[in-house]
């Protein structure tokens, strides 16, 4: 890699995590993640205790930092602000914004810890800042959404249906097979992020039933 197209470029599967995001707010209802359980929204079972939620699939901060240093190896952030101290400015929500610069290019970024507190909070903040820069040179622009977008996709999902698609995945043979078919589920998902997310949790259990395979065979 060697350009900023790069960053661009989709990310493999054992990079992408996911965090579940609750369908309703405040919902007492919790129960562990796991396959024929109802507390997951889109299939996806991530073995988590929490209410019936939508996986947010996401790129963590170790697999940002590795492409960001694949595309540019003397690739800079820095605050948007400094206090007299040397210290990182916040605002006045707890966030921070800063600017981040691959091959030559900035653009601005801001991150935010939510609820956290303390140092864990300011690693929070950075990295978060930095997927939200990186976002905008492209990088994992396909898994970037925000919670409140993914809930109101939540209460149109049902206008389209791609169970053919996510069957023909789950029956997929080859990697190229598995490919074209991702590609057209994803198409078919006319933009919906909870059926993307479903294309995309379904992909991931194909090739983890075609490794298992390999090893029992």
């Amino acid at each position: 890699m060697n350009n900023l197209q790069d960053l661009r470029k989709p990310f493999p599967d054992h990079q992408i995590s996911y965090l579940p995001k609750p369908v309703k707010k405040e919902d007492q209802d919790k129960g562990r993640c796991e396959k024929g359980s109802k507390y997951s929204a889109d299939g996806h079972y991530c073995g988590g205790w929490h209410s019936k939620s939508v996986h947010l699939a996401y790129v963590g901060h170790a697999a940002l930092t590795d492409r960001l240093l694949d595309v540019d190896p003397g690739w800079t952030w820095e605050p948007l602000a400094m206090s007299p101290h040397g210290l990182p400015v916040m605002d006045d929500l707890g966030g921070m914004w800063i600017r981040l610069t691959v091959c030559g290019v900035t653009r601005l970024g801001y991150g935010h810890a939510g609820n956290k507190q303390g140092g864990d909070a300011i690693k929070e903040i950075i990295g978060d800042a930095l997927r939200n820069a990186a976002m905008r040179f492209g990088a994992a622009l396909e898994l970037w959404h925000k919670g409140d977008l993914h809930l109101d996709a939540v209460d149109d999902s049902n206008t389209v249906d791609i169970t053919d698609h996510l069957l023909a995945i789950e029956g997929s043979g080859s990697s190229e097979q598995l490919a074209t078919l991702y590609k057209d589920a994803l198409a078919a998902c006319q933009g919906n992020q909870v059926l993307q997310t479903k294309v995309i949790a379904a992909k991931k259990a194909r090739i983890d039933k075609a490794k298992q395979e390999q090893k029992n065979a």
